[in-house]
């Protein structure tokens, strides 16, 4: 599966990566706004700097500048300032100047790199300068500026500071991320859990609130009132079956005995018996059916087995496989049996009556000729009792509706049974708090039951 695709995955990278932009774009925001208040504050220097020469020129003429210049140029006060003088020709008379390229007419403001002392020099890097140039009333131009060598360590420290605080930043996302999709995961898991226990038959089981009312919280309420709901209509079907069952018991057990009765009459003929045979005989599936209706209720109606006696499902096991190996015998069909003693709580009567059903169901779909195989052993997650046939199997599809009350498939409509008895099955492995699961058998069919051990 490709992790991209998970919900979680995608809202932790969507997470990281807010935390990036949102760092990213605070930190161009502070950097252009950082430098850009230096280079102000560097053309204000420069600036006056500017001014103060130009009163210098303005009280002494050229000579007092000149002299102002060598003086500033030779000790320097400020180590940073940058001067020269440049003719009308463009030939610079004193001190540093840009490249001639750099001096178009009009240019007030210029800027470009130059080496500073030799110790400067020897380090190989090139310092930014900004400077300010202004023609003086003898035709030669005046250039005042400052080196930006403290403001580009500024800037360069900053920015290192800066990558250095975006691998925080990346990683404080990605953490806040995978915390955010751990929450909401751990928040919709209980969702899932619930969802799969009641799917497999814990009906009564809802998820658990926690008082914030948040939409999770309101979900969860909306999920159970749905599973209430749910329950209430199936306990509905189910108490009406119930009753019905209990309600025609006693009358259907009335005309049977009538029927027999009258069977058993002098001057019955041959006709009128084998009549009366086929109504007994349907009276008595009736009977059946009613009375397994009975016995899923009471199962439904009991508490789970939590610490019932200790049996060995092995032995139970065996006694079904010899109860069936006759029957087994009278349809052509080995009954083989591989199993290993394994303990397990619960009800004797109500795990052989599992056992009897599901065998019952196995011998009466395979064919004629094949095997079925009963095998028990014990796995990690409890005792595993598996019933294998070649028969015609079932759909997967088709495979959790087989366990609802009289559900049949339609080409097994014509063979003797009720629809009842993996209902039953289910049921018995429920309150002994264990699973069941049809597979595929490759070919036909098998019934996986797992229980817990002792």
């Amino acid at each position: 599966m490709n992790p991209l695709r998970s919900t979680s995955t995608r809202l932790a990278l969507a997470v990281m990566a807010s935390f990036l932009v949102a760092f990213v774009l605070l930190g161009v925001g502070v950097y252009v706004a950082v430098s850009t208040l230096l280079l102000q504050d560097a053309r204000e220097l420069v600036r006056n700097d500017a001014a103060a020469l130009a009163e210098v020129y303005g009280e002494g003429g050229r000579t007092a500048l000149v002299e102002e210049l060598r003086g500033r140029i030779d000790a320097p006060d400020d180590p940073d300032a940058v001067y020269a003088l440049i003719s009308p020709s463009g030939a610079v008379e004193l001190g540093d100047a840009p490249p001639k390229t750099s001096l178009r007419s009009g240019t007030r403001w210029v800027t470009f790199d130059r080496y500073g002392s030799d110790a400067d020099a020897d380090d190989g890097l090139s310092r930014h300068v900004v400077a300010h140039l202004q023609v003086m009333p003898d035709g030669s131009t005046l250039l005042t500026g400052l080196r930006l060598q403290s403001q580009d360590r500024f800037l360069a420290l900053m920015l290192r500071t800066a990558l250095v605080a975006l691998l925080v930043a990346a990683s404080l996302g990605a953490l806040t991320g995978w915390l955010t999709s751990r929450w909401v995961s751990g928040r919709l898991s209980a969702l899932d859990v619930t969802a799969a226990r009641v799917g497999a038959g814990e009906l009564g089981l809802r998820v658990g609130l926690d008082g914030t009312h948040d939409a999770f919280d309101r979900l969860a309420r909306r999920f159970n009132g749905m599973l209430d709901r749910i329950e209430d209509l199936l306990g509905g079907v189910r108490h009406a079956t119930d009753h019905i069952a209990h309600d025609l018991r006693t009358p259907l057990t009335r005309l049977r005995n009538r029927l027999e009765d009258l069977r058993r009459r002098p001057g019955v003929d041959a006709a009128d018996r084998a009549a009366l045979d086929a109504a007994v005989q349907e009276t008595d599936h009736l009977l059946q059916t009613f009375g397994a209706l009975l016995r899923l209720a009471r199962i439904e109606a009991q508490p789970p087995v939590g610490e019932g006696p200790v049996l060995d499902l092995a032995d139970l096991a065996a006694d079904a496989v010899e109860l069936y190996t006759p029957i087994g015998s009278e349809r052509a069909i080995r009954l083989r049996a591989t199993l290993v003693a394994v303990s397990v709580r619960g009800d004797r009567d109500q795990l052989f009556q599992m056992l009897v059903n599901l065998l019952d169901n196995a011998l009466k779909y395979a064919p004629s000729g094949s095997e079925v195989v009963l095998s028990l052993a014990a796995g990690p997650d409890g005792a595993v009792l598996c019933i294998d046939d070649a028969g015609p199997g079932i759909p997967e599809a088709d495979r959790e509706r087989v366990f609802d009350r009289f559900e049949r498939m339609e080409s097994h409509r014509g063979t003797a049974g009720s629809g009842l008895g993996l209902s039953l099955a289910r049921a018995i492995v429920q309150r002994h708090g264990g699973h069941i699961a049809l597979l595929d058998g490759a070919p036909g069919l098998r019934v996986q039951v797992t229980l817990p051990v002792v």
